[in-house]
């Protein structure tokens, strides 16, 4: 015997309704959970170690124009631009701020050019402190006292001002990274800089600096490899600011524009990268190649196109 028509209806009604739940149930959370881990997800880092390394008054035309094998076997290998630019004005401390905070200056507050103990230390993150956070090894090595300024207690595992001398500086570099293999580590040639000041911007002795720097270049280059890290390091090459005559700190494109190199792991070999790129891209850059979230308050932004997808 058949079951009264309105029977029939209410069962085929519940078992749509019980169809409807069940999608619900199923395909509802997955889609939360998707958008959920969208939102919260990490990046994936490209390098387990980032190295950036700043040559002090470092203006392109003049490096062209000097001996530096190391650095071009680098930018032949690597992504590059000659054209990125620093922030104004053009000056060593806060240009390097802005470089490893990856904001401009009007946000680290950095404005005066020497070290000034009254003034304590910077007040906004540090690419070391993000880094640090995330239970990464910090260094920076350098080549002014100035940068004290940066050494933000509890960031750097090692913070060391060993000499202006960029042989020096590299020397304790290398040693340091050979045995530690820092996850992130800055290191400043001072040299360039100092004879600039002292000869001019492209003089013989400036010329004669960079290659001394480079010669340092090749040092640190060297410990990577000794330490078994190459394979999963990338090096960023730039500068604080370029120069005129024997000095600089205004915003024309002789004190302005600077280089920008990145070499090693999973960077387009050959490339030249046309998109803008200013010195606190650096610091988003590096954070970026480790898996570190870029703070949404950074101005700068991870220069990808020197990247392979």
């Amino acid at each position: 015997m058949n079951p009264p028509a309105h029977l029939c209806r209410f069962r085929l009604w519940a078992l749509s309704a019980a169809f409807v739940l069940v999608l619900i149930a199923v395909l509802t959370p997955r889609g939360a959970r998707s958008q959920a881990a969208a939102a919260t997800a990490q990046p994936s880092p490209r390098a387990r170690h980032v190295f950036i390394i700043s040559f002090d008054g470092g203006k392109p035309s003049v490096m062209k124009q000097s001996r530096m094998p190391t650095l071009f076997g680098m930018v032949r290998r690597g992504a590059g631009t000659w054209e990125a630019r620093t922030v104004f004005p053009s000056i060593t401390l806060p240009s390097h701020t802005s470089m490893l905070t990856g904001v401009d200056i009007p946000k680290h507050g950095i404005t005066w050019n020497d070290w000034r103990p009254e003034k304590g230390s910077l007040t906004v993150p540090t690419i070391f402190a993000l880094a640090r956070a995330r239970k990464m090894t910090t260094a920076l090595f350098a080549g002014k006292e100035k940068f004290i300024h940066l050494n933000v207690p509890g960031t750097l595992d090692t913070f060391s001002v060993p000499s202006y001398s960029a042989k020096k500086v590299a020397q304790v570099a290398a040693a340091h990274i050979e045995t530690v293999k820092p996850n992130l580590c800055f290191v400043h040639f001072a040299d360039p800089d100092g004879a600039g000041h002292a000869s001019g911007w492209g003089s013989r002795e400036q010329i004669a600096a960079f290659a001394d720097s480079d010669a340092a270049l090749k040092t640190v280059l060297t410990a990577i490899e000794r330490a078994g890290i190459a394979r999963e390091s990338v090096v960023l090459i730039s500068a604080d600011h370029g120069g005129h005559g024997k000095t600089h700190g205004t915003n024309a494109p002789d004190d302005m524009i600077i280089p920008w190199i990145a070499w090693g792991a999973g960077v387009r070999p050959g490339y030249a990268i046309t998109a803008p790129v200013t010195t606190y891209d650096t610091a988003a850059t590096a954070l970026w190649l480790l898996g570190v979230p870029v703070p949404a308050g950074f101005d700068g932004k991870p220069v990808t196109s020197a990247f392979t997808p």
